[in-house]
Order: C-alpha cells, then sequence, then structure tokens
C-alpha cells in the first residue's frame, strides 16, 4: 500500500532508523488526517548519541588483539592399558601391538593457538587482558588496530579473577585508556565493547548495562560481575567496555550462550576490581589472599529454622580442613560466621572475599555463634594455595563409597523417614577423606515415598551431623529428631558427605 508517495515498509524503516540515531522526524499517518490534527513526532530517548563514531576513534587505537601459543595436556595411553592388553594374542591384532607407543613415548603436551583482546593501559605497553586468554602460553603477541605485530611478555596473571597484565617488548610510546566507575554507569546507560570476536579483529559494538552485582559461581568468587547487552564473542574476553566519556568500565570475560555466539548477556569485570587487581599485577606480579581452611555455605531460611536461629546472615561452615588456619584457630563444623574484624558478612560469598583480601600471616577476629551462643575467635589466616582443593584431595563422585557399609549389619529402617542407615566403617572413612575421629551413618536403602528420598537423598551418602551433632549410631539420630521436636522444628539440618565434599541439606521433620 502506499499514500503520499511513499512505502509504508519504507516510511516505518526511515522512523525506526531515525529513532536509533537520535534524529526527530515527522511522520504522516497512512490515512488522510483530519483536519487540524498535528502530525506524530518519533524521537530518540534522551541523552542518546547521534553515533558513537567519535568515541570509538578516540578509544580504539589503545585496544589491541591477543595471538597466543599455549601448551594443552593431552591424555596418554596409560589408562587404556588395562583395557588393550586384554586383546594381545587375538589374531589379525599382534601388529597393532608391534606398533602401538608405549604410553611413555606417547606426547604429555602439544602445542595450540588462541585468540582474545587486550587494551593498552600505560603509554609504555602495558596491556590489561583475561587470564584464560593467556594461560599456560609460551608466546604472546599483540596486534595493534593498525596492525603492527609485537611480541609481548608476561607481567602477573590472577585466576580467580580471570585478569593478566602483559608488557609489549618493544619500547615506544603507546596509546592507552583509563579505568572509570562502573559505579557510575546506571542499568540501561548505554556501554561500548570493542575487541577481537573471533579473530576478525578491531570490532565495535554497542549496548546497554543490562545489570550490575552479578554473581557467577564458585568459579568466580571475588567478582561481581556487570552485565552487558552490547554483542561480545569468541574473542571479546579481554577487551574493554567504555562508558560515553571513553573510560573503561569493565574488562570483558564471560558470555552466557547455548550457541557459543552473543546472545545478548555478557559478562565484564568492574572497573574498581579490575584496577585494583592490575595494579597489584604490575607491582608484585601475583596476587596474595588470606585463606581460611573452610567449606563454606550460605545460611539459608531452611538452615536458620532448622537450628533454631532468626538471623538468616552469615555463613555456615560444612567442613574444616585439616592442617587449615581453620582447624588450628578451633573453628568448628557447623559454626556461622557473623563477621570479620566487625565487617558483617551476608552470605558464602561475602565471607570468601573478605577473608580474600586479609593479609596472610595476620591475625583477625571471627565473630561466629556455636550451639547458639556468640563468641569471638582469633585465626591466623594463612596465604590461599594455587588449588585450595588439594589440601583435601580429588572430589569424587557422590556415589564413591558404594559397596562399602558395613560387614554385614543389616542397619535401622526408620519408618517416619524412610531411609535405612548404619554406621560407617573405617575403609569408607579412609575413602572419604575424613579424620579418624569422625563418625557418621550411611543410607543403605531409601523408600520412594520417603521424606529423604523427597529430599533428593540417594544411596551411600553419608549423614556426618544432624542439627549440628554428631550421629555415630542410628539412635543417637532418633535422639537428635526427638529433641528437634520438643522444639517445635519442622525441619532437620544435616552434614552430608558426598565423595571428599561436605554439604548441607534438610529434611521435613515427620510429625511423631
Amino acid at each position: 500500500m502506499r499514500k503520499f508517495g511513499i512505502s509504508a515498509q519504507a516510511l516505518i524503516a526511515a522512523a525506526f532508523g531515525a529513532a536509533i540515531m537520535g534524529g526527530a522526524i515527522s511522520v504522516p499517518k497512512l490515512i488522510a488526517p483530519e483536519a487540524g490534527a498535528q502530525p506524530i513526532a518519533i524521537q530518540a530517548p534522551p541523552g542518546a548519541p547521534l553515533s558513537f563514531a567519535d568515541l570509538i576513534e578516540k578509544v580504539e587505537p589503545a585496544v589491541v588483539s591477543v595471538n597466543v601459543i599455549a601448551t594443552q595436556d593431552v591424555g596418554r595411553l596409560q589408562d587404556m592399558e588395562g583395557f588393550l592388553e586384554q586383546f594381545r594374542g587375538v589374531p589379525g591384532l599382534e601388529e597393532f601391538f608391534q606398533q602401538r607407543p608405549s604410553p611413555q613415548e606417547t606426547p604429555r603436551q602439544r602445542e595450540s593457538r588462541s585468540l582474545g583482546s587486550g587494551f593498552f593501559i600505560s603509554e609504555d605497553g602495558l596491556v590489561v587482558t583475561n587470564h584464560h586468554v593467556i594461560d599456560r602460553a609460551t608466546q604472546i603477541q599483540i596486534v595493534t588496530s593498525d596492525g603492527k605485530e609485537l611480541e609481548a611478555e608476561l607481567v602477573g596473571t590472577d585466576r580467580q579473577t580471570d585478569l593478566a597484565v602483559l608488557r609489549v617488548k618493544e619500547k615506544g610510546k603507546y596509546p592507552f585508556v583509563k579505568f572509570g566507575s562502573s559505579k557510575a554507569v546506571r542499568k540501561g546507560d548505554w556501554v561500548v565493547a570493542l575487541g577481537n570476536p573471533f579473530g576478525l579483529g578491531g570490532t565495535a559494538t554497542a549496548g546497554i548495562l543490562s545489570a550490575d552485582g552479578r554473581e557467577l559461581g564458585a568459579g568466580s568468587p571475588y567478582t561481581d560481575f556487570i552485565q552487558i547487552d552490547a554483542p561480545i564473542n569468541r574473542g571479546n574476553s579481554g577487551g574493554p567496555t567504555f562508558d560515553l566519556q571513553g573510560n573503561v568500565i569493565g574488562v570483558n570475560s564471560q558470555i552466557l550462550s547455548p550457541t557459543g555466539g552473543s546472545v545478548g548477556i555478557g559478562f565484564a569485570i568492574p572497573a574498581e576490581l579490575a584496577q585494583e587487581v592490575t595494579d597489584t599485577l604490575i607491582k608484585d606480579g601475583r596476587v596474595s589472599r588470606g585463606w581460611l581452611g573452610v567449606q563454606i555455605g550460605d545460611l539459608t531460611p531452611e538452615f536458620a529454622e532448622a537450628l533454631g536461629i532468626e538471623d538468616t546472615k552469615g555463613s555456615l561452615i560444612a567442613d574444616v580442613t585439616a592442617g587449615s588456619p581453620a582447624e588450628k584457630a578451633g573453628l568448628l563444623r557447623n559454626d556461622i560466621i557473623l563477621s570479620v574484624n566487625g565487617q558483617k558478612v551476608t552470605d558464602a560469598t561475602s565471607t570468601t572475599r573478605i577473608v580474600g583480601r586479609l593479609i596472610a600471616n595476620t591475625s583477625n577476629k571471627f565473630e561466629i555463634i556455636r550451639n547458639g551462643k556468640r563468641q569471638t575467635i582469633n585465626v591466623t589466616v594463612g596465604e590461599r594455595p594455587d588449588d585450595p582443593n588439594a589440601s583435601v584431595g580429588n572430589q569424587s563422585s557422590p556415589n564413591s563409597g558404594r559397596g562399602e557399609q558395613s560387614s554385614g549389619v543389616p542397619g535401622t529402617f526408620l519408618d517416619d523417614f524412610g531411609v535405612r542407615m548404619v554406621p560407617m566403617t573405617n575403609e569408607m572413612r579412609q575413602r572419604l577423606g575424613l579424620r579418624p575421629s569422625d563418625t557418621g551413618l550411611v543410607i543403605t536403602e531409601l523408600a520412594p515415598d520417603g521424606v529423604f528420598a523427597k529430599a533428593g537423598f540417594m544411596k551411600d551418602l553419608v549423614i556426618l551431623e544432624a542439627n549440628g551433632q554428631p550421629v555415630p549410631t542410628v539412635e543417637a539420630f532418633e535422639q537428635v529428631v526427638k529433641e528437634a521436636r520438643a522444639a517445635n522444628r519442622s525441619k532437620i539440618l544435616l552434614a552430608v558427605r558426598a565423595g571428599q565434599a561436605t554439604t548441607y541439606s534438610t529434611v521435613d521433620l515427620p510429625a511423631g
């Protein structure tokens, strides 16, 4: 349909384009207007720029591509030896065994190549990127926006925040950008991301700040990410996100995508944290964090109700690593951490971050709740090891104790809970990495309609404690149940061992 000499499609496209670019146009109606009616005006939102070109032209020279050659572990045939040996002597396969390299001859590592992004933060050639971009790098090359290739060396890296600092080897004066404040950008404000997506080189995308304070789980315990919808893809990692003044407000780090490409959900490390970490890396080459040596979880309303606690602000200690600063200071499983040096904690994440900022080998005051009573414990924190889980062994599967319940002891079936339990054996205790003094009950049978099954429990899990009390026998568990009913509780809090990790869970308390 055409009226007034212009197609409806062209009219809509023109109006949409003008709105995006910040113009204002008068749009005639597609039907004859009434006499005296005013034309409809469509305008861009206040503050929307006519173009991002000036901004990009200003900051793009400081944005670089990062090309990396790294080593990558490969599997060895050693794990296959037992399987393959059963076929030795089979007709037609002897030639295979003669030609097959021995496990010792199999390469353990191979070369890999990867691409990422980064940006200059100083005139003398310091570059910020992501840790995962340069992890295990043997050669790093920086490619500037004008195509110049520069060799670079690692200044320092921090796996926990996914940040790294490089320095180009060729001396010179390089264009650079500065960190700004992510706090000064509000949800809905414009942002611009630059980087090297899919190896295409200098690419700019624009969008808005979608959210801030995003926690992405245990893999990023020290970072509250900002979320942006400016498209970022593989290869954008380590590149900057700018505000409209050309300040770096974030370092692009992760995307959430079922396809591997941008779906409008990207995450950047906020500028405040990035600057703090990079300053430390430039000075010391590494970030030293305090270490407590505990497994902790959030104090949920369900856990608090089971323990008879009203306030749910705090973190609950699920386990204490043997030989750790926490054990030496006397912290115990089921202690609830309320504050550190007077700074209140709200959950497990905030506790991890507060402890991480403590200086190693200093004494610090931890306010806790133990058995319903507040107390303060002095803890000399250690330095966080590269792999804090190494001291407690590798994680095993939840069913790692299968088949080790006890020597023919049938156990006791609790009809109210729909579960059969039996005391843990020494063999299972050792397998689960527990102390000789640890006790517990192994679940050997579950009724499909029982409260344990409904709560998601499985056979072979080990219950170490119930409502903070050890349960070496079924009778001890029944005593805890009796006390909980007397206190009018509706749930029981259980410390559960799955593999070599201790977690908490609750089960409903059936009516007695």
